[in-house]
């Protein structure tokens, strides 16, 4: 998957990241906080700040350390919220570490790391209610995502 773009969702103005499947049509759509769309949108945008930011932190952590991140994975979709997995290695060993799906897609964009969504996840999702008005079902909702067009997206396009 690749980060498509961040949006607002009309009906509860929370952030969107829009994950694309790089092979298909296939999209994700994970709501996020204000914070956390906000680190996404700063790395997408390259925008450097005065102080690090956390995730920026944990990217020279990881670099002092010798470690790196393999990859990280949205492996869950439990009662509408979405989980995690980033899979740092170090000296050959991977350890797996629990995160939110905007945490770990934050440190990806930082480190150029893949971004995979579990099958199960996708399938989830497309079964899930949609919260925004604009579309009436799942079926309209992946529509709408897979032609979404740079100017949907605002400044925060991909």
């Amino acid at each position: 998957m690749k980060i498509r773009g961040l949006m607002m969702d009309p009906v509860t103005s929370m952030p969107i990241v829009i994950l694309k499947d790089v092979g298909s049509s296939s999209v994700l759509p994970i709501w996020v906080g204000i914070y956390e769309a906000n680190a996404i949108a700063l790395e997408i945008e390259k925008v450097s700040t005065p102080r690090p930011m956390t995730h920026d932190l944990i990217k020279t952590l990881l670099v002092g350390l010798d470690a790196g991140i393999r990859k990280v994975v949205v492996n869950e979709l439990k009662e509408d919220t979405f989980f995690a997995v980033i899979w740092v290695e170090r000296a050959g060993e991977l350890i797996s570490v629990d995160s939110r799906p905007s945490d770990a897609l934050a440190l990806a964009l930082r480190l150029d790391c893949p971004i995979y969504v579990d099958d199960s996840v996708l399938k989830s999702a497309k079964n899930a209610t949609t919260v925004s008005d604009k579309v009436n079902t799942n079926a309209e909702l992946k529509r709408y995502l897979e032609n979404l067009g740079d100017e949907d997206l605002g400044r925060y396009k991909m």
